[in-house]
């Protein structure tokens, strides 16, 4: 089987609104126009997959049966809405903070590019023609690293991190758009 590109989404901030660490399912609330983003995709056979950081695991301000729930929710919430996630891949880890398993220097933790190698590999997906959609620098470093294209949204910390910190990105974004709809729409007309 021929491998297919995809669009990697980041959650807090660019598919949910960014309330901190999420830590119950009703905290989780999609952002306007994020379930229209994922139905593009989904009816253009775009595979869209959430890559994210759950450092509050480490930290122990919830559990992995929360952030089960959790994803639970974001599931429902967009089959709700006519839209499917391809798959959700989570980076547990902090390499500060907490006990091991979770207190580690992993390859998932974004900025490194581990949880996008790992999608790739389990979904069959082509990193050099997909894209990585985020609200921070460090959601573009992994896009860059495996030779995707990175969109920066404006959504989350995006505004302000674009306004007052992109003199001091590591990545430059090949697109900035306002949100996760305007970011899939670009991704499309790439491809």
């Amino acid at each position: 089987m021929t491998s297919r590109p995809a669009v990697f989404i980041d959650r807090d901030g660019t598919l949910t609104d960014e309330v901190g660490y999420v830590n119950h399912p009703s905290r989780l609330r999609l952002l306007p126009r994020s379930a229209q983003a994922i139905r593009r995709l989904n009816e253009a056979g775009v595979p869209a997959v959430v890559v994210t950081n759950q450092a509050g695991i480490a930290r122990g301000y919830f559990s992995e049966e929360v952030l089960t729930a959790v994803n639970e929710a974001l599931v429902a919430q967009l089959r709700g809405a006519g839209a499917r996630l391809d798959g959700i891949f989570v980076c547990l880890h902090h390499p500060n903070e907490g006990a091991p398993p979770y207190r580690a220097h992993c390859e998932c933790r974004k900025p490194r590019p581990g949880l996008l190698r790992r999608a790739a590999a389990e979904l069959n997906l082509d990193l050099a023609r997909s894209t990585m959609i985020g609200d921070k620098p460090s959601d573009l470093v992994p896009g860059r690293e495996v030779g995707a294209a990175t969109v920066l949204v404006l959504t989350g910390y995006g505004r302000g991190e674009w306004e007052y910190r992109r003199n001091h990105f590591e990545v430059k974004p090949d697109h900035v758009a306002d949100d996760l709809l305007d970011a899939v729409e670009w991704a499309l007309a790439r491809a």
